[in-house]
């Protein structure tokens, strides 16, 4: 199998006849979905999407793509091609339409229809080609061909970039639903066809890859839905990513014929139904709507429909957990979690139900009731693709290394050589030509991450700081010296802020601070930073050996 390994030196200067591939983000995670093409000179980028941040990257709004790469070669991209609307694929745009704003952006009519408000507030102004399935559109050197897909959302498209160097074939998001609500399924004859011409590079999906059998079908989750909304005596509340169209339409279905109201809850929300009901992707029953300021004229015959499905803390169902919000639950009152449970969330998932269940909600969630199915192919339907395209390499994507490892191994048992299947990180590169496809280097790609206005400024080191302020507190120690003698004239000063509000504590300490300095000064140790190091040493053995803490610790030794 090939796979990176530590020490790959910068890839050399790209071959003639040769396409080189790297992703900037989303293999080896479930976000940032990002790769870039290069032949001739020219790049084309296939999704610019966000990463949501963890409980271990306090502060963090969102994590980007790394642009380093291309940034010093903006003016060679031609396009950017979406796949789909959802925010680990478009999220990102914005920020890279920071480095050059007049990038030609390729997409379904309902993902440009969501990028367009992002590029609006921002007041950047991109040409946008409006794409469907079967179209074909050349860009520089790089030819296009879009095909159906069946995702969680509609308009989702997998693409096969054709060059000189060899046809790749990218699948995008995507599952098999055979009964999908819009009537779309996976264009399967397509990807045949394709297959039958030559794919000599097939970039997949890994989310399901661990998941045996079949991915169930939307519409499964009606009866569920129906049930929690109809069995409910008070309000109903259900949350779901703001993109889930599909989600949403089955929500609406529920709420008419239980002969509630609807109302959006959210900006975000707001504006993404209206714009898919303005499309006509979502069919609304006349009159379901309601403004979310006149819920209260409705009594409890209401369902609510809101963001935060992931714990986020600004969104609406975290603050409604969190009694921050002007809608309260409590007994009678059913909240519906109706989406996916992202890894690395499920500590803030887990606190919103409980707080929910603490005001007396009744939490229906994933896994009490089957009230969400992936958007995802699962191994039986990814070994059927395989099957029908049979390709010459296989390259896992969009996902963790659980889940790519298990793709791997499907297109393995589906008869590829452990060889022809590349299994790469962000920032490998690979070369394909002559049907080949091989990781030729690696260059520097990292998180990004954005903290209100800042991009790219917190750093690693940064985020470390904050979680041990956050976990252990801080100490801070001022001593004041003498310059000639370097005698203490003042203090040790010892504050603390979330280790211990008891002053005396320090009292013991202080005079190991003393001895420790007196010792230093009198082995020739000299000058404040050298002083301050000992300060450090010996407040942190003291914190680990009696308290077995370890808090950030702060050392101001000042001469005079």
């Amino acid at each position: 199998m090939n796979h990176p390994h530590p020490g790959l030196p910068y890839p050399s200067k790209l071959a003639k006849k040769t396409l080189r591939i790297v992703a900037l983000g989303g293999l080896g995670e479930i976000g940032r979905n990002m790769t870039v093409f290069e032949y001739e000179g020219r790049l084309l980028i296939v999704d610019c999407g966000v990463l949501f941040p963890g409980d271990d990257q306090p502060g963090i709004d969102l994590i980007l793509p790394d642009f380093s790469y291309i940034k010093d070669r903006m003016d060679d991209v031609e396009a950017i091609f979406l796949t789909h609307g959802h925010e680990d694929h478009i999220g990102a745009v914005p920020y890279l339409l920071r480095e050059r704003s007049d990038i030609r952006i390729i997409g379904s009519q309902l993902t440009l229809a969501f990028v367009a408000p992002k590029l609006k507030e921002r007041r950047i102004t991109s040409p946008m080609t409006q794409v469907k399935a079967g179209q074909v559109e050349k860009v520089g050197p790089f030819t296009l061909e879009f095909i159906t897909v069946n995702h969680s959302i509609p308009d989702s498209l997998a693409v096969a970039i054709k060059t000189p160097a060899g046809v790749i074939l990218h699948t995008g998001d995507f599952k098999m639903d055979k009964m999908p609500l819009d009537g779309k399924v996976t264009d399967l004859e397509t990807f045949s066809r394709l297959g039958k011409e030559g794919v000599d590079l097939f970039l997949v999906d890994s989310t399901n890859a661990d998941v045996p059998g079949l991915t169930v079908a939307e519409k499964d989750i009606y009866p569920a839905l129906i049930e929690a909304i109809q069995k409910t005596p008070r309000r109903v509340v259900v949350t779901s990513f703001a993109s889930h169209v599909h989600r949403i339409q089955q929500v609406l279905n529920a709420a008419s014929e239980s002969n509630r109201k609807v109302a959006y809850v959210g900006r975000s929300m707001v504006r993404n139904m209206k714009l898919a009901e303005d499309l006509g992707y979502l069919k609304v029953p006349t009159g379901l709507i309601v403004d979310y300021k006149d819920i209260d004229s409705f009594g409890d015959k209401i369902v609510l429909v809101c963001t935060g499905s992931q714990g986020e803390p600004l969104a609406a169902l975290s603050r409604i957990a969190n009694g921050d919000h002007e809608i309260r639950v409590g007994k009678g009152d059913t909240v519906v979690l109706a989406s996916s449970l992202i890894p690395g969330n499920e500590k803030s998932v887990y606190r919103v139900i409980n707080e929910l269940t603490r005001f007396g909600a009744h939490v229906v969630h994933k896994g009490n009731a089957m009230v969400h199915v992936s958007g995802h192919a699962s191994a039986g339907e990814l070994l059927h693709c395989y099957e029908i395209v049979k390709p010459k390499n296989v390259l896992p994507v969009h996902g963790e290394w659980r889940h790519m490892r298990a793709n791997a191994d499907l297109a393995m048992q589906s008869g590829l050589s452990e060889h022809n299947v590349v299994i790469a990180e962000n920032g490998i590169t690979i070369d394909v030509a002559n049907g080949h496809a091989d990781i030729s280097g690696s260059i520097p790609c990292g998180y990004v991450y954005v903290d209100g206005q800042s991009v790219g400024e917190i750093t690693e080191s940064s985020l470390k700081d904050r979680k041990i302020l956050g976990d252990e507190g801080f100490i801070s120690v001022v001593v004041v010296i003498d310059s000639q003698s370097g005698k203490i004239v003042a203090g040790p000063d010892i504050h603390a802020r979330g280790f211990t509000e008891d002053k005396s504590l320090f009292d013991d300490v202080k005079g190991d601070i003393e001895k420790a300095l007196a010792k230093a000064v009198a082995g020739g140790f000299n000058g404040t930073h050298q002083l301050s190091q000992v300060v450090r040493k010996t407040i942190g053995s003291w914190v680990g050996e009696e308290h077995r803490r370890k808090p950030m610790i702060i050392p101001l030794v000042i001469e005079v």
